[in-house]
């Protein structure tokens, strides 16, 4: 019953050294789509660590799960693996097993809240842009609402709509508006809703590993710096920069005193004096390295059957 509990210690230090050592890199502002990457690499790597684990130990205590995983194996590679049955075995299965559970009630709560919150936004919508005779229901990507605030944002679902107040018309010069909406649109393109959805699910279901908090705190800043980098790659960095002035100057974010929005002033500072990006190369090489962290669990999991075929 060795390789259960090295998944497990394996999967421990790739949730405690994982954070550390990205925090000390200096190209994750540089590349947010490359760091949005390895964050899901690393934490699938976590997860893969506690699936295979659980699914061993569960072979390990109870015969009939040994029977269905090692079906198709020789004996000697069954052999290899140590499978001695015993309380800590079943009990580490039970408690992986409700940790995934648990997991996917909690990704259950939070995409329904998600789709309530939206639903609600969309009644709300209706009640403020009442739909007129002759048109349909969520028929318009783009819906313009009488408000003071200058706001923008992006309602996603099946039919999915890009809403912003006259406030932030009147605001917005020129191209400004086009770049406001390319970064909404970078959001709905790349379904960062669902990375926010599925970081948030495992930070709040398991807010005592750390590991998850990071996750879910660096998708919310990621996801902003790569869709600032979409609308300023088709429109201009000064230009992005401006719209986001424009929209947030009244909120108080760029004053002495935190807000809820405080990193605008970084995205800002980013957007005006640009960091070099990193080499098509070394981009290269750091995607691929962090596709091949997930496979690590599995050929720790597969090394005792290779090694028993010789």
């Amino acid at each position: 019953m060795m390789v259960p509990a090295a998944l497990l210690l394996l999967g421990a230090l790739a949730a405690v050294l994982a954070p550390r050592l990205l925090a000390r890199t200096d190209w994750q502002d540089r590349e947010p789509v490359v760091a949005l990457w390895v964050w899901q690499c690393v934490v699938m790597a976590i997860l893969l660590c506690c699936a295979l684990s659980m699914t061993l130990s569960a072979a390990g205590a109870w015969q009939a799960v040994r029977g269905h995983v090692f079906a198709p194996a020789p004996h000697a590679v069954v052999e290899s693996y140590a499978l001695a049955g015993g309380p800590w075995a079943a009990t580490t299965a039970v408690a992986l097993a409700l940790g995934g559970v648990w997991s996917a009630a909690m990704l259950a709560r939070e995409i329904t809240r998600a789709r309530t919150r939206s639903r609600r936004r969309r009644v709300e919508l209706l009640v403020r842009a009442p739909v007129l005779p002759g048109e349909e229901p969520g028929s318009d990507r783009l819906v313009v609402l009488e408000g003071e605030r200058p706001d923008a944002w992006w309602l996603p679902g099946a039919a999915p709509q890009l809403v912003i107040t006259t406030a932030a018309l009147r605001r917005l010069k020129g191209r400004q508006l086009d770049a406001v909406l390319a970064h909404e649109q970078g959001h709905a393109q790349a379904r960062h809703d669902w990375l926010l959805h599925s970081s948030a699910a495992l930070a709040n279901g398991f807010p005592q590993v750390p590991v998850f908090a990071a996750f879910r705190d660096e998708m919310h800043r990621l996801v902003e710096l790569a869709a600032d980098d979409m609308a300023s790659r088709r429109f201009g960095r000064l230009t992005t920069a401006l719209a986001l002035v424009e929209l947030n100057e009244d909120r108080g974010v760029f004053g002495p005193c935190p807000t809820p929005q405080a990193h605008v002033p970084q995205r800002v500072h980013r957007l005006l004096t640009p960091p070099d990006r990193l080499p098509p190369a070394r981009r290269l090489r750091l995607t691929a390295t962090a596709a091949l962290v997930p496979v690590i669990p599995v050929l720790v999991t597969f090394v005792p059957g290779l090694r028993a075929l010789g």
